[in-house]
């Protein structure tokens, strides 16, 4: 067995409260986002780009997000409002897969979103084998239009979720994973 069929076989996400520094060095984020750019790509239009959150720049894009919810929310409790302006800080780096789809003669939308997704999980493997852990969540940031505004996001882009990237400060768990025999069919002649 490879070490890359080990690793597939046992990733899995961490809470992202339970990822901590160190996080990943500028070369090795480098390596990273270089590693989730290679994904399948229909007509090579690089359908996604990623937006970093480091450093101090977490703490502003908490107070931004917490911001457009106290707008959306103004009825909020102080907790809450406090969870999401520590929404960046939860991990040392944190990522934005953003996808940029958009109506082209020859290739669907829906498959420059699935590039998105594949350079989102790419850049979960690369960030796993070399040590760290994950997280990949969307939350109300993904869906309100606002939010992705402060977060850099054009209207015409989606955020196809934020990955949280650092080291575990706990023992992995597992979860139950489905039955094979319930996400598994073999194809048979239908009627036309």
């Amino acid at each position: 067995m490879t070490d890359t069929i080990s690793l597939l076989k046992t990733r899995r996400s961490f809470p992202s409260m339970n990822l901590v520094e160190p996080g990943p060095t500028p070369e090795q984020l480098t390596e990273l986002l270089t590693i989730a750019s290679r994904v399948p790509d229909h007509g090579k239009l690089a359908p996604w780009r990623f937006v970093l959150f480091r450093g101090d720049a977490r703490a502003e894009a908490g107070e931004a997000t917490a911001a457009v919810l106290l707008k959306n929310r103004p009825d909020i409790d102080d907790k809450a409002l406090a969870h999401e302006k520590n929404r960046f800080l939860r991990s040392p780096l944190v990522v934005a897969v953003v996808s940029r789809a958009a109506p082209h003669v020859k290739i669907p939308e829906w498959e420059q979103l699935m590039s998105a997704g594949a350079a989102a999980m790419n850049l979960i493997v690369a960030a796993n084998a070399m040590g760290f852990a994950t997280q990949w969540l969307t939350e109300w940031v993904t869906y309100d239009a606002e939010a992705r505004r402060v977060l850099g996001l054009t209207e015409t882009e989606r955020l196809v979720g934020l990955v949280y990237v650092g080291t575990p400060n706990t023992e992995p768990f597992e979860r139950p994973r489905p039955s094979l025999a319930d996400i598994v069919s073999e194809w048979a002649p239908v009627a036309v």
